[in-house]
């Protein structure tokens, strides 16, 4: 049996560590991913017209987008400004990064973007792990891979 002291010092470690139970404290996260560009004008017409996604806010050194269905935001944020701490100036070098754009149907985009005359990257495929997807380049040199996830075939 423990006793009542080992429960209450297990309580108090958690409270001091963070841990709650969901059901007495929620918690909420949101993520806003940022790359900081010379290219605002830029990102801003290709997110905006080829992608669809609207603007949330702008300024002459700040652009922050959200998708369609206002469910996720990237921002944008010129380099070297004043208003900004050093390690928010840095201009990104055009590699390492890639976006995933999860959307329920892939060969539609696929098809708008061809008549569009967006150039296409990787051509519309279907992985063996179940994603069918293509990917674009946006004008910052990020790779966005444009996917529907399925089951892989045989599951």
């Amino acid at each position: 049996m423990i006793n009542k002291s080992l429960l209450l010092a297990i309580a108090l470690l958690n409270a001091v560590n963070g841990y709650s139970q969901p059901s007495k404290q929620v918690k909420t996260m949101k993520l806003n991913a940022g790359i900081i560009t010379e290219r605002l004008q830029e990102t801003k017409v290709f997110y905006t017209e080829v992608l669809g996604f609207g603007v949330t806010f702008e300024n002459e050194f700040y652009l922050l987008l959200h998708t369609p269905d206002h469910g996720a935001e990237i921002s944008f944020l010129l380099p070297g400004h004043e208003s900004q701490q050093p390690i928010f100036q840095a201009p990104f070098q055009n590699q390492g990064v890639y976006l995933t754009l999860e959307v329920d149907d892939v060969d539609s985009m696929y098809a708008a973007f061809r008549e569009k005359n967006v150039p296409i990257e990787i051509e519309l495929r279907e992985e063996p792990w179940g994603d069918r997807h293509f990917a674009i380049v946006d004008p910052n040199g990020i790779g966005i891979d444009i996917v529907t996830y399925s089951a892989p075939e045989g599951e």
